[in-house]
């Protein structure tokens, strides 16, 4: 893939171009309206860089799926997938705008992951112009990634089946990094609802709702497995009105992270089974395994990346990471996947997020190489 490498860094100035478009079209997660004038900048463009004359829409509203497909000479179809929805509200672009500065971009959502978009886009489109043969492409971008994929998940089961290969384009880390295999995420909301008494003149009578979920924490952090990969994070612990009040309401947020489908039932099975001692406490327990596990790597792509990363004289960086993505329902699905194909650089969902802007090239070539099929390709 070095001709592909020599492309895209001689014409880096138009990628980078492209990436401030990207950028420039503020698309945060909650916010409808920006999310249809991002999809209407994304559509034309990715139409324009590919040759292509339509693109589909799956469903509508919040989970809708753009769909784009370029047909291949080779058989299959390997399924780019991304999302164009980021984590920062409307206005965060005024105040901090797209930037390149001393071989850095910057800019809400540039690593996660609008630099991906742009590195999936110019790698089709390389491969193209230097007339690589490749098998048929499907771009899938959805916009509610980043809140959980609730809405357009299945549309991009549906829409990826039978697909050779899905390359996700979250973001890497350094040049060589591929992610092969994400840990399940659990999301819960566990809400007690208690009685309420004067803490000093009448205890007895209380039925305390914030030391029962005090118990149930305990329990939780308790049955985490870390040398298994399992964490438990209460990330959110609110109730009560006042120290002299035995507290009628409590409110838990947790996070749960799992290896595999054995510890996620396990952990699963710890919460919802929980009882408070006292049974005056009513416990309501909302939520699930947002994203599955994903802990078998597709032993071909990851194959495949480690001789193209070789071949473009970087080092390779294989790494199971904790954070999930839509690579977990697809890979759940049974469909080979290869995640982390993003960009170079760092700070995903926060003001110092960034991307290596030289790094671009070489990301792009493993793509690229990876789209064909082969690492022995121009």
């Amino acid at each position: 893939m070095s001709a592909v490498r020599s492309l895209i860094a001689s014409r880096l100035d138009d990628v980078v171009e492209d990436l401030a478009m990207l950028v420039d079209a503020e698309t945060p997660s909650t916010h409808p309206l920006l999310l249809s004038r991002g999809a209407a900048e994304l559509v034309p463009w990715v139409k324009e860089r590919w040759r292509c004359e339509s693109a589909t829409t799956l469903g509508d509203g919040p989970g809708a799926v753009i769909q784009v497909d370029v047909p291949g000479s080779l058989p299959g179809t390997v399924v780019l997938l991304g999302h164009l929805d980021t984590v920062f509200d409307a206005g965060t672009l005024a105040r901090r705008p797209f930037s390149v500065r001393d071989g850095i971009a910057r800019g809400p959502g540039v690593f996660d992951m609008k630099a991906g978009l742009v590195q999936g886009v110019h790698a089709v489109a390389a491969l193209d112009e230097l007339g690589v043969p490749r098998p048929s492409v499907r771009l899938l971008v959805n916009a509610d990634e980043e809140v959980g994929s609730l809405g357009s998940r299945s549309f991009l089961v549906s829409a990826a089946a039978g697909a050779s290969a899905v390359l996700v384009l979250e973001p890497g880390g350094v040049a060589g990094t591929v992610k092969t295999a994400r840990k399940g995420v659990g999301l819960w909301t566990v809400t007690a609802t208690g009685v309420a008494a004067h803490a000093g003149l009448d205890p007895e009578a209380g039925a305390s709702a914030v030391h029962a979920l005090a118990a149930l924490t305990t329990h939780l952090v308790g049955s985490a497995h870390p040398s298994l990969g399992t964490t438990v994070n209460v990330g959110v612990f609110s109730g009560g009105t006042r120290p002299n009040v035995v507290a009628d309401h409590a409110r838990l947020e947790i996070d749960v992270r799992a290896r595999t489908e054995a510890e996620a039932s396990r952990v699963g099975e710890v919460l919802t089974s929980w009882r408070p001692d006292d049974d005056r406490v009513r416990v309501e327990v909302a939520g699930g395994w947002n994203r599955p596990p994903w802990s078998e790597p597709a032993p071909e792509l990851v194959a495949r990346a480690r001789a193209l990363v070789a071949s473009l004289g970087v080092a390779f960086d294989p790494r199971e990471v904790g954070g999930a993505s839509d690579g977990n329902i697809l890979a759940a699905a049974g469909l080979p996947v290869l995640d982390g194909l993003g960009a170079s650089g760092g700070g995903a969902h926060a003001e110092h997020e960034h991307v290596v802007v030289g790094d671009l090239p070489v990301r792009v070539a493993l793509l690229a190489g990876l789209i064909a099929g082969s690492p022995s390709a121009p």
